[in-house]
């Protein structure tokens, strides 16, 4: 039986602990993981930031860690993949203007695979057009577009996350355990604790 394979897309600037403890966690759970990015091939890296919430109006930006791409955007074969992992940061702004990226998150909406959006991931799903008459959470600063897009911002904790249908989605990184329980709950693993 071969590996079950989790895709996720990646920008420079994105989150780091958005893109880095999914990775690591799903790595963990047995999941294969292809972090691609457009423009990049196995072996390049993207830069991270990382993102805090200090008591400012807005998180804080600092500089991360560079994140290795171990996949090929190039030639990309959805069908291979059992889910989609779409981290925020600031990747998401300029990876929604690629068609090539709607048009991936497109077909693992339509195929109703997973698809876990956390914090600006949103931007992502918002720019596809797939979150239509459907609940989701995100920073909250993403709000107006997930209901310009058609969909239901809903205010969720910091820490929880909101699944509906095929979409689990989050607010921020101190999410991870609760976002990651609920994607994998939809790639259809039992964990018990």
């Amino acid at each position: 039986m071969s590996q079950p394979a989790i895709l996720m897309l990646v920008g420079d600037y994105v989150e780091d602990y958005e893109v880095m403890v999914p990775f690591q966690a799903l790595l963990m759970l047995g999941y294969r993981v292809d972090a691609v990015c457009p423009g990049k091939k196995i072996g390049d890296t993207v830069r991270t930031a990382v993102h805090d919430f200090e008591g400012d109006q807005t998180y804080s930006e600092k500089p991360g860690h560079n994140f290795l791409i171990n996949a090929d955007f190039e030639g990309l074969d959805v069908t291979l993949y059992s889910g989609l992992y779409l981290p925020g940061g600031r990747a998401p702004e300029y990876l929604r203007l690629n068609p090539e990226v709607l048009d991936i998150i497109r077909q693992f909406d339509e195929d109703e695979k997973p698809i876990a959006a956390i914090c600006h991931g949103i931007q992502l799903l918002t720019a596809a057009g797939v979150i239509c008459s459907r609940s989701c959470t995100a920073y909250p600063a993403c709000g107006p577009e997930i209901t310009l897009a058609g969909g239901e911002f809903v205010t969720k904790g910091v820490d929880e996350a909101l699944t509906d249908g095929n979409l689990v989605t989050a607010p921020a990184w101190p999410a991870h355990p609760a976002i990651l329980q609920e994607f994998v709950k939809l790639l259809g693993a039992k964990i018990s604790v």
